[in-house]
C-alpha cells in the first residue's frame, strides 16, 4: 500500500520552543571541514544531514534555521563544495552539509570522489539519526535525488524529504509537485512518511524542522 507522505504536524509549543532553543544563532558554528572519513569528529552527539542536488536551497536553508546568514557558504560553482562540513548545535548536536550532488558539467573524477564518500558516511555513521534530502518545489524528484536516496535505502539511514523554496511556486503548482514527489517516495523504503515545506525566504516552515530536529533521539 502506498505511503500518504502527509505534511509534518505543526509542532506543539513546547516543542517549538525546544527547537527554537537549539537553533538560537549563538548556538550554532562551523567546527570543520571533512574530505575523508578519519576527519570526522567523534559520534558522541546526535547527528542530521542535509543532502540537496546543486542550487537547491540547502545553504540557505541552514543559514535560515540557524538565523545566522553566513554560516553556510551558497556557491554555484561546479565543484567548488566537495568537503562535508560540521556544524555545532549547542553542546548536543552536529548538523552536517553533505557535497552538493547533480552538477551537470562537474568532471568525473569530482563526481566520483563525492559518490564515494558519500557512501562511507553514510554506511559508517553510527550517531546520524536522520538524513534530510532537499527538493526544490519547482522541479519536484529528478534522477540524481532518486539515486541519492536509493543510496540511503541501501544504507538504511532513515530520510525525510524537505521541500524547499515553496514560495517560488503558486500553491496549485506546488501541490502537483508534491504529488510527483510523493509517488517517487513510495518507491523507497529508508522514506520518512511525513514531508516538511519550507522557504528560507519567508521563514515557512522552519520551526516545525526545528522542533523535529530537536526532538530526535
Amino acid at each position: 500500500m502506498q505511503l500518504p507522505f502527509p505534511l509534518v504536524e505543526e509542532p506543539d509549543d513546547a516543542s517549538r520552543e525546544k527547537g527554537r532553543k537549539l537553533f538560537v544563532g549563538s548556538n550554532a558554528d562551523f567546527l570543520k571541514g571533512v574530505v575523508a572519513m578519519d576527519g570526522l569528529p567523534g559520534d558522541d552527539r546526535i547527528e542530521v544531514c542535509f543532502a540537496g542536488r546543486s542550487n537547491v536551497g540547502k545553504s540557505s536553508l541552514i543559514n535560515a534555521l540557524t538565523g545566522r546568514k553566513g554560516l553556510a557558504r551558497a556557491s554555484n560553482t561546479p565543484g567548488r563544495t566537495q568537503e562535508i562540513n560540521y556544524f555545532t548545535l549547542a553542546e548536543s548536536h552536529y548538523l552536517v552539509d553533505l557535497p552538493g550532488y547533480g552538477f551537470a558539467n562537474a568532471p568525473i573524477p569530482v563526481k566520483e570522489k563525492w559518490q564515494r564518500l558519500l557512501k562511507r558516511y553514510l554506511s559508517g555513521r553510527v550517531s546520524l539519526r536522520r538524513a534530510f534530502v532537499l527538493i526544490d518545489s519547482r522541479h519536484g524528484v529528478k534522477a540524481v535525488d532518486d539515486e541519492i536516496m536509493s543510496l540511503l535505502d541501501s544504507s538504511a539511514v532513515t530520510f525525510q524529504v524537505v521541500m524547499t523554496k515553496a514560495d517560488k511556486v503558486k500553491e496549485k503548482d506546488r501541490e502537483k509537485t508534491m504529488e510527483q514527489v510523493r509517488q517517487a517516495l513510495s518507491k523507497h523504503p529508508a522514506a520518512f512518511p511525513e514531508l516538511v515545506v519550507t522557504s528560507s525566504e519567508k521563514e515557512w516552515g522552519l520551526p516545525t524542522l526545528r522542533a523535529l530536529i530537536a526532538n530526535l533521539t
